[in-house]
C-alpha cells in the first residue's frame, strides 16, 4: 500500500483528531495503521524488533499488562502477566494463567514501542503489525506495570531505524469458503476418525477445502447452522449458568484465548461487549453473517464449538467449553449449544 500523504500530513491529521482511534483514523486516511504509528517515529514512537522470540521475553519483564488481539470484527483484551513462552519456527505460544496466545511468527513483521500522551497520562504499548500494516498483537502497560523494565525492554528491542515512512504490502483478502461436494463422503468419514481438533484443518487442506467450506457441506451430526442472534443468546446463557468457556479471537498472526466465565454483557449500538475484570470482548454483532455449532471427536470426548464468520468468510471467533480437570464445563456447554436457535428454513443434511 502506497500513500500520497507525507508523514507530516499524517501527524497533522492525527493531532487534529485526537479522539479518533488509530485504526479508525488510518482507515479514514486510506493508510495502514502501522503507517500512522510509523509517522511518529522519534516522537514517542521507537521501532523495535518484531519477532515474538524477542518481544515475548521483554513483555514478561513488564509485570501486569493488558494483552490485545483483534480482527476487523472483534477485539479481545486480557489483563495479566506474560509467562510460559514456547518458541516455534511456525507457531509459538504463551501459556500463562491469564494470557494465552498462539502466535505465527512469519506475520510479526513491523513493531513499535509507543508512548502517547492522553488525558489519563502517558499510555505505553508494544504494537506488532503484519506485512500489510494491520495490527497483530498489542501489549499495553497498566498502572501496576514495571516502568524500569519497560525502559530496558525498549532499549534492548530498538532497531535503530528512525524513518517516519513505512512501506507495507497489499492486504491479503479473506479466503472465500472452499467446498468440494464430490468429496463429502470422504470428509464425513475422516471427520469421524478425528482424535484432536487440530487435525481438522489438516483434513480440510488435504481435501482442498477450508473450515467454512467444509462446514457448509458436512451436515448433521457434524455441524448445525445457527441464526446470528444465537451469539447473544449463547453469551447470555453462559453468563446465567455461570459456566466457564474458552473464547478464541485471532488474526493471521495471533490467536488470543480467554478461559473462564462471563459476567457482564453490555450491548452498545452494533457492539456486543463483555466487560469483566481482567477480560473484555468487543464484538461487532452486525458483522456476524454465519454461525455454526460444530462437533469434532477427540480422545477426551466430543469438542463442541460455536463459530462465527463474517460476510467474506473470515472467522470472527470460536467458543468451546472448558475441559480442565476439576472444572469441566463441557456437559453444561453442550446443553447450551444444543438449545441455541437454528437458522430458519435450513434443513439438516442427511
Amino acid at each position: 500500500m502506497t500513500t500520497s500523504l507525507t508523514p507530516s500530513d499524517i501527524r497533522a491529521e492525527a493531532r487534529q483528531q485526537t479522539a479518533t482511534r488509530e485504526r479508525d483514523l488510518a482507515a479514514q486516511l486510506g493508510i495502514a495503521e502501522a503507517q500512522l504509528i510509523a509517522a511518529f517515529s522519534g516522537d514517542g514512537v521507537t521501532r523495535i524488533a518484531a519477532h515474538p522470540d524477542r518481544l515475548m521475553p521483554a513483555a514478561e519483564t513488564c509485570g501486569e499488562v493488558m494483552a490485545l488481539t483483534r480482527n476487523p470484527s472483534a477485539v479481545h483484551e486480557k489483563v495479566g502477566r506474560y509467562s510460559g513462552y514456547h518458541p516455534g519456527e511456525h507457531a509459538a505460544m504463551v501459556l500463562a494463567e491469564a494470557i494465552d496466545l498462539r502466535m505465527f511468527p512469519k506475520h510479526w513483521v513491523h513493531a513499535f514501542a509507543v508512548e502517547k500522551e492522553t488525558e489519563a497520562g502517558i499510555r505505553r504499548s508494544l504494537q506488532v503489525f503484519d506485512a500489510a500494516g494491520d495490527a497483530v498483537h498489542k501489549v499495553f502497560l497498566r498502572p501496576e506495570s514495571d516502568l524500569s523494565a519497560w525502559d530496558r525492554a525498549v532499549g534492548e528491542l530498538a532497531t535503530g531505524e528512525a524513518s517516519d515512512r513505512l512501506d507495507v504490502a497489499d492486504r491479503v483478502p479473506a479466503e472465500a469458503p472452499k467446498s468440494d461436494p464430490a468429496k463429502l463422503e470422504i470428509l464425513q468419514k475422516e471427520w469421524r476418525r478425528l482424535t484432536d481438533t487440530h487435525q481438522f484443518l489438516r483434513l480440510c487442506s488435504k481435501l482442498k477445502m477450508n473450515r467454512l467450506g467444509a462446514y457448509r457441506i458436512a451436515g448433521a451430526p457434524f455441524v448445525r447452522p445457527l441464526a446470528p442472534a444465537a451469539v447473544t443468546q449463547m453469551l447470555e446463557r453462559v453468563r446465567d449458568e455461570g459456566i466457564e468457556i474458552m473464547l478464541f479471537v485471532g488474526n493471521r498472526g495471533c490467536i488470543q484465548i480467554h478461559s473462564g466465565p462471563v459476567h457482564t454483557l453490555k450491548p452498545m449500538g452494533p457492539w456486543q461487549n463483555i466487560l469483566d475484570p481482567g477480560f473484555n470482548l468487543h464484538l461487532r454483532a452486525d458483522h456476524v453473517a454465519e454461525v455454526w455449532a460444530v462437533e469434532k471427536p477427540t480422545q477426551r470426548g466430543p469438542a463442541v464449538s460455536v463459530e462465527a464468520f463474517d460476510a467474506d468468510g473470515a472467522l470472527i471467533f470460536q467458543v468451546f467449553g472448558v475441559g480442565k480437570e476439576g472444572r469441566d464445563s463441557r456437559p453444561a456447554w453442550g446443553r447450551i449449544v444444543e438449545g441455541l436457535g437454528g437458522l430458519a428454513g435450513v434443513e439438516p443434511a442427511e
